[in-house]
């Protein structure tokens, strides 16, 4: 467009050219399935990175369905179960879990609670049918009553919620199929038979293969979750005796760059629903391993409560670090301070990979007491300074983070007991620094004589 101005002409640029709106509209409609798709395929690959053993686990799965289905594929086979076929496929689906002890778990509470059921049931068609025809639907409906509620009340105990709340809803299932049924059907007891077998035969393929292809083990993803529990609280104290307390860092008032370290623990504080389901389908396990028959499972359960509890603690230091970033003073009692702390987190944080490491062995972790002895001593010494009470201002102004660290510590130590109990429950081996600890003690060396000096027996083992 030309304007003259003056007798000059003047041209303006032109507005740019707009798309229509059907092809913005194409755009938008292109573009954003494409952007889903590319997150799900983001998502799925880091599903499968994570844990390799979910895409055999599927695998798994799909194996144990086209087995089954073979009873429907295959005429005499077919011909011999009949419709009933299907809950040997309806039974895969619902009893195959990831880990052994989970299938396990639901295959056997499965088997057991339809065999008492259908006994159940059949007992009580027989007990009907002696009342009569205008007797057998009251004393039916009465029975369904009586045991479904008393079943459905059993599953708010907890020992029977923690290991048999799916065997008992399978009770109440098939029992109400089968007392119902009962009164319409004339062939309940071959009806019955053949439910029976065909979860059986489905059960079976899922343990059977569960057990011998590609086994996943509740107890060794527990015992490997404690350790790694235990090495992300050493990485966050490590993270914090190094960049918080270490002398490279003169603390003028702003934190660190680098914060990774203060999100290692994280995940621990939410650890304890997948610490509850592991020990509970690890107790259904056959031995394996190096985890025998009555593994103190329980025991990792009580190790996993300290974990939490120093966890806790250490989130409440993070939230007063994140919010004291104030200058800190450069005195000499400060200096003492820092020295102190950055020993208790350092000797913590090397006491709980000692741990992590024993157990990852399945050793007695002895160079833990090394270091739990370090920290306790640095811990005294960091009172030492406080009750000296040379910079009142000073200690003030560090008493909430000196209070969680000297609690950090106890917990330090509690963790410690816990793992040593587990370890002599499980009958841990002794390491080599424990067998050489031993042969030193049990070493007696006499003192060389010299003339006029009494005798000497020096005890080594301390008895």
């Amino acid at each position: 467009m030309e304007v003259e101005l003056g007798g000059v002409q003047e041209k303006t640029p032109a507005a740019p050219v707009q798309p229509p709106a059907a092809r913005r509209f194409l755009a938008a409609a292109v573009g954003k399935p494409k952007e889903v798709v590319c997150t799900w395929a983001k998502n799925v690959k880091k599903v499968a990175t994570d844990d390799p053993r979910r895409i055999l686990h599927g695998m798994k799965v799909g194996l144990a369905l086209t087995l089954v289905s073979l009873f429907y594929y295959v005429n005499p086979l077919y011909e011999g179960f009949g419709v009933s076929a299907m809950w040997a496929v309806l039974t895969v689906v619902v009893v195959m879990e990831y880990t052994v002890g989970g299938t396990l778990s639901k295959g056997l509470n499965r088997g057991c609670g339809t065999l008492l059921a259908g006994g159940v049931g059949l007992g009580a068609h027989h007990l009907a049918d002696l009342c009569g025809p205008k007797g057998e639907p009251i004393v039916l409906g009465f029975l369904v009553f009586v045991l479904a509620a008393g079943a459905t009340f059993s599953r708010f105990i907890p020992e029977v919620k923690a290991r048999f709340d799916y065997g008992t809803m399978i009770f109440i299932l098939t029992f109400s199929l089968v007392a119902v049924s009962s009164y319409r059907v004339d062939e309940l007891l071959e009806l019955a038979q053949q439910r029976l077998s065909t979860i059986a035969i489905g059960g079976a393929t899922c343990i059977c293969i569960s057990l011998f292809v590609f086994p996943v083990w509740a107890g060794g993803d527990l015992h490997k979750l404690s350790a790694n529990n235990l090495e992300k609280l050493a990485t966050y104290l490590e993270g914090l005796a190094v960049e918080y307390f270490g002398e490279k860092e003169e603390l003028d008032g702003a934190l660190v760059k680098d914060k990774s370290f203060l999100q290692a623990y994280k995940s621990v504080l939410n650890s304890k629903t997948t610490e509850e389901a592991l020990a509970n389908f690890a107790r259904w396990e056959p031995a394996h391993s190096k985890f025998l028959f009555y593994h103190p499972w329980n025991q990792y359960l009580k190790v996993g409560t300290q974990i939490r509890q120093c966890a806790y603690y250490i989130e409440a230091l993070t939230t007063h670090i994140i919010k004291s970033q104030t200058p800190q003073p450069s005195s000499d009692v400060h200096r003492r301070i820092r020295n102190a702390c950055m020993e208790m987190c350092s000797e913590s944080s090397k006491t709980l990979n000692e741990l992590a490491a024993g157990m990852r062995a399945m050793t007695r972790p002895s160079a833990a007491h090394v270091h739990m002895e370090a920290s306790g001593a640095a811990a005294n010494v960091l009172k030492a300074i406080v009750m000296e009470g040379g910079a009142v201002v000073e200690i003030l102004q560090s008493a909430s983070m000196l209070s969680l660290l000297t609690e950090i510590v106890c917990c330090t130590r509690d963790i410690a007991v816990a793992v040593e109990e587990l370890a002599r429950l499980a009958q841990f081996k002794s390491s080599d620094a424990d067998d050489d600890a031993h042969r030193h003690r049990s070493t007696v060396r006499p003192i060389a004589e010299t003339e006029g000096s009494p005798h000497h027996v020096i005890n080594m083992g301390g008895q």
